[in-house]
């Protein structure tokens, strides 16, 4: 079977003053990738659609879900470890404004979020989507802890934050029937050149 993970599009920056998730939406730019996505897999059959519940995931996806005239599938455990933050800032503009802390976030230190338990989760739900979907085609719109998470497990490194994936940009695995899992590739992005 194949997997394909999208990162989101761009999302907007948002800081909320009562404590309540961020979840912020796409951003202009974002929207327009997202549509560029849907066009670049065109030539590709999905057999199922699944998106985290986060709200710049589930955007990235509509485009793609009418594209191939799929529902999308919400997926709990493919969110990103900051789902319950009360702020969301690019991680490019992170590392522009707080350049120590988007070291930190490389490094797989989070604050108060557990990395090995985020790790598990994001593990656990991709094993059983790719468990459930054999010699099928499936694509997850998802986040770039996710992108990381699963690209370092089918490498057998240690669980962290290694690259940077693009916004929307794709990741392809196989797994075999017998379990083996191989990385066809990573942070694949022809379709944003349109946007340079």
């Amino acid at each position: 079977m194949e997997l394909i993970l999208i990162r989101h599009g761009l999302p907007e920056k948002v800081v909320t003053t009562d404590g309540t998730p961020a979840d912020p939406p796409l951003s202009a730019i974002g929207l327009k990738q997202a549509e560029l996505v849907a066009e670049y897999l065109n030539d590709t059959r999905l057999d199922r659609l699944y998106s985290s519940p986060m709200r710049r995931a589930q955007e990235t996806a509509l485009p793609l879900a009418r594209e191939q005239g799929l529902e999308i599938e919400t997926e709990q455990g493919v969110a990103e470890y900051d789902r319950d933050a009360g702020s969301y800032i690019p991680v490019e503009q992170l590392k522009e404004e707080n350049y120590e802390q988007w070291q930190n976030l490389m490094k797989g230190e989070m604050g108060s979020v557990d990395f090995s338990v985020f790790y598990e989760t994001v593990v656990s739900a991709l094993t059983r989507l790719v468990d459930e979907n054999r010699g099928k085609t499936i694509a997850v719109a998802c986040h770039g802890g996710v992108v990381n998470v699963w690209a370092a497990h089918v490498l057998g490194l240690q669980p962290g934050m290694f690259f940077n994936p693009n916004y929307t940009s794709l990741s392809r695995f196989k797994a075999a029937s017998t379990g083996e899992k191989s990385i066809v590739t990573l942070n694949e992005h022809f379709h944003l050149k349109a946007l340079s």
